[in-house]
């Protein structure tokens, strides 16, 4: 049995439509109106956000607020880190998916050695940089980032200055060095993508399951086709974007995207991969509260994270 430690990150400022920080506090109204004791069976800590920033507007055209997603990054790789160092598994609800990359600095941090898969459950790939960025939201590079990336073959914007100084710093975060290979990357339900991302899906034959595929043949058999791919990695990271859900679903998140994934397809191929003792952290990210009426995306957020935790929990424990 292993034990959890939930890591609470109130951070939106990854991100191009306010409101992702109060997906936390959503998703514990939703375990109240579902009658679960969740979030009392579990220690958490909160991650001190910067989202004051806001208020100042964004200074980096081409990586916006990323003074502040750097503050982020090192503070969610802290914690990470600390929370496998005193041997809890940590299950993260983040608000932008930007933070995601703290996370795995976090794990490989503590982990210096081991070689770590991805596995990124989202509607969009994250694989953009400050060069290549249509939008300048940083919650669409957490996996450039990770891989230390500058895609300079797709080169669209000229970011200069302080910009370039603080993406060559985010680099680093943790340790030196890229954390991860983007051919140890696993794609599922992604189907909204840009040409610079698809040059760099192509150019390192990044692993994609299309949402189709779970369709076809299932979520279950999907999670062990997603785990087998990374069977060359020590460890394995779970990251879900609940945009990765249909868009007739997941009203409640910035950019929703149609033809993707059922609550239950999501909830069961989360929870299948959580089994795995592999899966090292798991994290669920872009509820927005506030582009939902009646709080239906942090029902079903919570009722995939509650189920997921539950495998977690009770897989069993391999012999040292």
């Amino acid at each position: 049995m292993k034990e959890l430690k939930i890591i609470e990150v109130k951070s939106e400022i990854g991100a191009g439509t306010r409101g992702a920080s109060l997906g936390v506090e959503a998703m514990k109204i939703a375990s109240l109106d579902l009658n679960s004791d969740f979030f009392k069976q579990y220690e958490s800590i909160e991650v001190e956000n910067v989202n004051e920033l806001l208020f100042d507007g964004a200074k980096h055209s081409y990586a916006k607020f990323i003074d502040g997603v750097m503050i982020m990054e090192e503070r969610v790789c802290l914690e990470v880190y600390e929370t496998i160092f005193d041997e809890f598994f940590p299950l993260l609800i983040s608000g932008d998916h930007s933070t995601s990359y703290g996370t795995i600095s976090g794990i490989k941090k503590a982990h210096p050695k081991a070689r770590l898969g991805v596995i990124w459950i989202d509607a969009h790939a994250d694989i953009h940089t400050p060069f290549t960025t249509p939008s300048g939201n940083m919650h669409g590079m957490a996996l450039a980032m990770a891989c230390g990336l500058d895609n300079f073959e797709c080169k669209v914007n000229d970011p200069r200055g302080e910009t370039l100084e603080y993406w060559e710093q985010l680099k680093n975060v943790g340790m030196p060095g890229p954390k991860i290979y983007p051919e140890d990357i696993v794609y599922i339900a992604v189907r909204d993508l840009e040409k610079p991302e698809n040059y760099l899906l192509n150019k390192y034959n990044i692993n994609f399951i299309e949402t189709e595929d779970v369709k076809k043949f299932g979520p279950a058999v999907i999670a062990k086709k997603a785990l087998e791919m990374l069977d060359h990695c020590d460890m394995i990271y779970v990251s879900f974007d609940v945009d990765s859900i249909d868009s007739r679903v997941s009203t409640g998140t910035g950019t929703p995207v149609p033809n993707g994934l059922t609550v239950e397809e999501a909830k069961i191929l989360n929870s299948e991969l959580g089994k795995d003792p592999k899966v090292c952290a798991w994290e669920i990210a872009e509820v927005n509260p506030t582009l939902d009426t009646e709080n239906r995306m942090a029902e079903s957020a919570f009722e995939i994270l509650e189920a997921t935790a539950k495998s977690i929990v009770n897989r069993p424990v391999l012999a040292e």
